[in-house]
């Protein structure tokens, strides 16, 4: 009995066989026509207007990493075999809580973003969240706008810092 796993080896072996049989039967001369055209295209040159400051970047990556490491940190423990089971739940549920911070700055910084149209670094620990914006403009109002913007998020009494970094 054929197998669907047979039909498709025997179809793909098939094809390749022909595409091999007419490359090597291919004249030279096509062959050269084909390099010399792919030789010759002229590259149009991109632009690429990065819109967020470095500085935000930085940061970001700088948390990346730091998240990145805790995140295998929680995993070997949670791939060890040694491990109790006590410590894998608590490794478990401190993965969970690493990616609902995670999602939750996200989350502040897209809210940011629609209401201030101000790109962000927004960091959460604990109580506390630090809000990183890339403006020339440093403007009271306009944080205590941000402020609001994101306590407005949640439910309890957020520390909340609002820092301008020059863009």
């Amino acid at each position: 009995m054929i197998n669907k796993q047979s039909v498709w080896f025997v179809t793909l072996f098939s094809l390749i066989l022909v595409l091999a049989i007419y490359y090597v039967t291919m004249q030279d001369s096509s062959l050269q026509k084909i390099i010399e055209n792919s030789q010759n295209e002229t590259s149009v040159p991109v632009n690429v207007d990065v819109e967020e400051s470095s500085l935000l970047v930085s940061l970001r990556v700088q948390e990346d990493e730091a998240v990145l490491e805790e995140m295998q940190n929680y995993q070997a423990v949670l791939l060890d075999e040694t491990s109790t089971t006590e410590e894998k739940n608590n490794a478990y549920n401190s993965l969970m809580a690493l990616q609902s911070k995670k999602s939750e700055e996200e989350k502040i910084e897209q809210q940011i973003k629609e209401t201030q149209n101000l790109d962000s670094f927004v960091k959460i620990k604990d109580d506390t969240i630090s809000i990183v914006i890339a403006s020339a403009e440093h403007d009271s109002s306009l944080a205590n706008n941000i402020i609001r913007t994101v306590q407005s998020l949640f439910d309890e009494e957020k520390y909340i810092t609002v820092k301008f970094q020059n863009a």
